[in-house]
């Protein structure tokens, strides 16, 4: 199978960790979101959508969306409770991670390191600082206490969650204040397969640093 992607992307992070984690072998076809290569018309064919993270399998079929894929990949393995009310609590965390994580965390990640915090929209930046701290206010309380957003392992939960929170500080988000998401970062890095963003870059061969830094 392939997957088409930018690894600095978060949200393509979460499918070549889970990869990863699961020892799953995959074709990374590196688009650079920066240079426009999701809107080339050959990309669009594969995905009208014009967004990456993009699994291809090997008869063609497509599918989109992050947690769509990682659902995809982590069938019948440990990342994936079979448990009704566990699955339940999975997707209620990976819905939060879409809507009230990403949209803030990545963002303000995106507007500052790789925009350089432009004037034109620093008051936009300011304002997603208050909703990105509330998001990780309501993970830490969650984690206080237990190792794992669901159960007792690591699931495809806490892969989602990891992406854009381990980069967090990038966009000025200081996590000090959260020490329950700090343990819980380091408990994920130490999970059997893990690579970092930097060391998925090198991986696929893909620049190391944003364009313009």
């Amino acid at each position: 199978m392939r997957v088409y992607g930018d690894v600095y992307s978060g949200n393509c992070y979460k499918v070549l960790l889970t990869c990863r984690l699961l020892d799953l072998d995959c074709d990374w076809q590196v688009v650079d979101i920066l240079r426009g290569e999701t809107r080339q018309p050959d990309f669009l064919v594969k995905n009208p959508n014009g967004r990456v993270p993009l699994l291809e399998l090997d008869d063609g079929r497509l599918l989109a969306e992050s947690n769509a894929i990682v659902h995809y990949l982590a069938e019948g393995s440990a990342l994936l409770p079979q448990d009704r009310w566990a699955r339940a609590q999975l997707l209620q965390w990976q819905f939060f991670e879409q809507y009230s994580h990403e949209p803030s965390i990545a963002v303000a990640r995106f507007i500052k390191l790789y925009l350089g915090l432009p004037e034109a929209r620093r008051a936009e930046y300011e304002a997603l600082l208050p909703k990105g701290h509330q998001a990780l206010r309501v993970m830490d309380r969650h984690l206080t206490g237990r190792d794992w957003f669901v159960g007792e392992r690591c699931s495809l939960a806490d892969i989602s969650l990891y992406a854009y929170t381990h980069r967090a500080a990038e966009g000025g988000f200081v996590l000090q204040d959260y020490p329950a998401v700090q343990a819980w970062l380091d408990r994920l890095a130490q999970q059997p397969g893990y690579l970092g963003m930097e060391e998925a870059a090198r991986l696929v061969g893909q620049r190391s640093t944003p364009p313009g830094q």
